[in-house]
């Protein structure tokens, strides 16, 4: 189990937030294990898992689309509702226990959602978010596409794409091991950002 080196800690901002990354296979025996109460799937629709037995349905997120950047056929590529339903999923989290957020490998769609919803609670900290995420996953390579509309979605200005060039290239993985991001929250922090007109 490979796990952030500040996970855990406390600060004077907030409560502390865990999310855990992982792969599809693992995913239900790190839910067992972490005590996850919420879980958000991001897996091509044909692999959507069943809901573990520990977690409330409405409390699982499918969200199907394929690891892609850029329109491929006959592949669901990521989109701006896609991501809008990430935010409004983190932002409805209390936090009292972790969310698992898993793709196929957990590599790309996972480690770009996991700080999508990182930076839900955690805004304008988008540098340090993706240092404590290169930390924790050596093996991260967030899909870039993700990223660029939740720097959108977010409204960053660029500052999340920034962060995560800054990560440089993950260590190749086949099946990453788990990996936990935390970051900690202030009570209101968690508010979707405006959709934006137009």
């Amino acid at each position: 189990m490979l796990l952030g080196a500040e996970a855990g800690a406390c600060d004077d901002r907030g409560a502390m937030r865990d999310v855990y990354i992982s792969s599809l296979e693992e995913m239900p025996r790190h839910v067992r294990e972490t005590g996850s109460s919420h879980v958000l799937s991001l897996v091509i629709p044909e692999d959507n898992p069943a809901t573990p037995s520990e977690v409330r349905s409405e409390h699982h997120l499918f969200i199907g689309c394929h690891d892609i950047v850029e329109p491929y056929p006959g592949a669901v590529l990521p989109n701006a509702g896609h991501v809008r339903l990430i935010m409004d999923f983190a932002a409805a989290w209390d936090g009292s226990a972790p969310m698992l957020v898993h793709c196929f490998a957990g590599v790309s769609r996972s480690t770009a959602a996991a700080l999508i919803v990182a930076c839900v609670h955690e805004r304008g900290r988008e540098q340090e978010l993706a240092r404590r995420l290169r930390a924790a996953a050596p093996h991260a390579h967030p899909n870039r596409r993700i990223i660029e509309l939740g720097d959108a979605a977010l409204g960053c200005g660029g500052a999340l794409v920034s962060a995560v060039e800054s990560m440089g290239a993950g260590a190749w993985r086949e099946r990453a091991p788990l990996a936990r991001l935390s970051f900690s929250s202030r009570a209101g922090d968690a508010r979707p950002a405006p959709v934006p007109e137009g």
